[in-house]
C-alpha cells in the first residue's frame, strides 16, 4: 500500500482520527492520536517529532527529539475506537540525521531481513508464532515497601469448584493441566475466541486454528498463518492488541504473562521458522525428519546460542517460572522429530516440501517479536555459516530420561540473570551486518538487570513470610 492508497482508505471509511503506533524496546505498543486533517501524503516522508527520552531504553533527556515515520503498508481501521480511526505503525528515525534509529525494533527487524539477503543464503525468513494467553475475570496486584500481593480469578478456575455463584455453581471447570480441547460447557471461552479470530481476520490476519489450552483458569491460543519476519512481528503486535481489547470489551482481562498461576502450565510462544530462496523452502531435504543439511546447521546455531537467545525470547523474570520441568516446558536444548519435550521440534507438517520447518519452543509471548524473531534467525544463520553440527537427535521423552542420560542434555537458563549473562558473553553473532549494535545489547542488559533482575531480587516475596516469618 502506498501513501495515496492510505488516503483513499481514509476517504472510503470516513476516518475522523489517525492513530500513530510504534513499538518500544521492550515490545509494548505506544501511540498518539491526531485529527485526520493532520494526515497527508507528506507525513509519510516527513513524520512527526516526539520526545524519545520518555520511551524506555531510548534517548537521554538532552537528546530527546525523535521522529516517528508512518509505514503506509501498515494501515488498518482500528476496530476499538469509538469513532472511525485509521491506525498506522511507525518507524523511528533520528531527528538530526533522519537515519533509522538503531534501537527501534522495527528497524532491527528490517536490518535482519536485509542481512539475510546479503549473505546469499536465502531471501526470506518465515515465522509462525503461537502465542498463548490467559483470560481472567479479575486481576488485582500491589507492591510497596511493606506489602506485596496479587490475585487473579477466573470462573473457569478449578479453585472455584466449591464457590457460591449466581444461579448456582454448575461445575464444568477444567482441572489443572486439564484444559486442552474440552468442549462447552467446560470451555466457556469459545465465543470470545471466535470474536478475537473474526476481528483478526477483518484486519487481514489469517487465523488457522483456535482452542482452549492446557491450564485451568482460561488459558487459550489462536494460531496465525506464517509470514515474513518483520511482517509477522507486526501481526504479533496486532494479535496482542486484539486479544486484550476483545477481552476487555467483554468484561474480561487477557494477559500474556508466561506464568500467572502456580502449579499449572504457563503460556509459551512456540515459533515455527524456515528460510526460503527464490520461492523454495531451503529446510526441505532428505536428511533427518525430511530436513536439509542447511536446516540441521540452522538448528545447530539455535542450540549453541540458545542461552543468549533466551535473553530476548524469554525476557522477564516470570519467564523462568515457566521454563521448569513438569509443565510441558521446553527446558531441554535438544532437537527431535515430533517430540514436544525437546526445545527444537520438527513437526510432521504433511508431505509437501513447503511445509518443512522447525519449531523453537522456548519463547514466550512477553518477548518483543521483532527482536525475538531476529535473534533466532541470526543464531540459525550463524549455524549455517559455521556449519554447526546439532549432534544426534534425541527421540525419547526427555522429561523421563534416566539421570545418567539427562545430565548430558544441556538446559535452558534457569533465570533471567543467567540468560543475560549468557548474552553478555555470546552476542557477536547478533552484531553481524550491524543488525544489532553494541549499544542495543548494552542497553538491554543494563535495563533488564536494573529494572527487573535487581528489582525482584531486592524485594521480599510473599511466600518468604510463610517460610521464614516465625523462624
Amino acid at each position: 500500500m502506498q501513501p495515496a492508497d492510505v488516503m483513499k482508505l481514509v476517504e472510503k471509511n470516513g476516518a475522523k482520527m489517525v492513530d500513530f503506533k510504534f513499538v518500544d524496546l521492550l515490545g509494548i505498543w505506544q501511540h498518539t492520536t491526531m485529527p485526520i486533517a493532520k494526515l497527508n501524503v507528506d507525513v509519510f516522508k516527513d513524520g512527526y517529532f516526539f520526545d524519545g527520552s520518555s520511551i524506555r531504553g531510548w534517548q537521554p533527556i538532552h537528546a530527546s527529539d525523535m521522529i516517528f515515520l508512518p509505514d503506509a503498508d501498515s494501515a488498518f481501521m482500528d476496530p476499538f475506537f469509538s469513532v472511525p480511526s485509521l491506525s498506522l505503525t511507525c518507524d523511528i528515525v533520528d531527528a538530526i540525521t533522519h537515519q533509522p534509529y538503531p534501537k527501534d525494533p522495527r528497524t532491527i527487524a528490517a536490518k535482519a531481513e536485509a542481512y539475510l539477503k546479503s549473505t546469499g543464503i536465502g531471501d526470506t525468513a518465515y515465522f509462525g508464532p503461537e502465542p498463548e494467553f490467559f483470560v481472567f475475570d479479575e486481576v488485582r496486584y500491589s507492591e510497596g515497601p511493606n506489602r506485596a500481593s496479587y490475585m487473579v480469578d477466573s470462573s473457569e478456575g478449578i479453585w472455584n469448584s466449591d464457590r457460591e455463584e449466581a444461579g448456582g455453581n454448575l461445575g464444568y471447570k477444567p482441572a489443572h493441566k486439564g484444559g486442552y480441547f474440552p468442549v462447552p460447557p467446560t470451555d466457556t471461552l469459545t465465543d470470545l475466541r471466535i470474536e478475537m479470530a473474526m476481528t483478526l481476520e477483518s484486519l487481514g490476519i489469517p487465523v488457522e486454528v483456535f482452542h482452549h489450552e492446557v491450564a485451568s483458569g482460561g488459558q487459550c491460543e489462536l494460531s496465525m498463518k506464517f509470514n515474513s519476519l518483520k511482517k509477522m512481528a507486526d501481526w504479533t503486535m496486532m494479535y496482542k492488541y486484539v486479544v486484550k481489547n476483545v477481552a476487555k470489551k467483554n468484561g474480561k482481562t487477557a494477559t500474556f504473562m508466561p506464568k500467572p498461576l502456580f502449579g499449572d502450565n504457563g503460556s509459551g510462544m512456540h515459533c515455527h521458522q524456515s528460510i526460503w530462496k527464490d520461492e523454495k523452502n531451503l529446510f526441505a531435504g532428505d536428511g533427518y525428519a525430511g530436513l536439509s543439511e542447511l536446516a540441521l546447521y540452522y538448528i545447530g546455531g539455535i542450540l549453541k546460542h540458545a542461552p543468549a537467545i533466551c535473553a530476548f525470547t524469554n525476557p522477564g523474570t516470570n519467564s523462568y517460572k515457566r521454563l521448569v520441568p513438569g509443565y510441558e516446558a521446553p527446558v531441554n536444548l535438544a532437537y527431535s522429530s515430533r517430540n514436544r519435550s525437546a526445545s527444537v521440534r520438527i513437526p510432521i507438517g504433511g508431505s509437501s516440501p513447503k511445509a518443512k520447518r522447525l519449531e523453537f519452543r522456548c519463547p514466550d509471548p512477553t518477548a518483543n517479536p521483532y527482536l525475538a524473531f531476529t535473534v533466532m534467525m541470526m543464531a540459525g544463520l550463524d549455524g549455517i555459516q559455521n556449519k554447526i553440527d546439532p549432534g544426534q537427535p534425541l527421540d525419547k521423552d526427555i522429561y523421563h530420561l534416566a539421570p545418567e542420560e539427562a545430565k548430558d542434555v544441556p538446559k535452558a537458563p534457569g533465570s533471567l540473570d543467567a540468560a543475560l549473562n549468557a548474552l553478555e558473553k555470546d552476542h557477536a553473532f547478533l552484531l553481524k551486518g550491524d543488525v544489532f549494535t553494541s549499544e542495543v545489547i548494552s542497553t538491554w542488559l543494563d535495563y533488564k538487570r536494573t529494572n527487573e533482575v535487581d528489582a525482584i531480587r531486592l524485594r521480599p516475596h510473599p511466600f518468604e513470610f510463610a517460610l521464614y516469618f516465625d523462624n
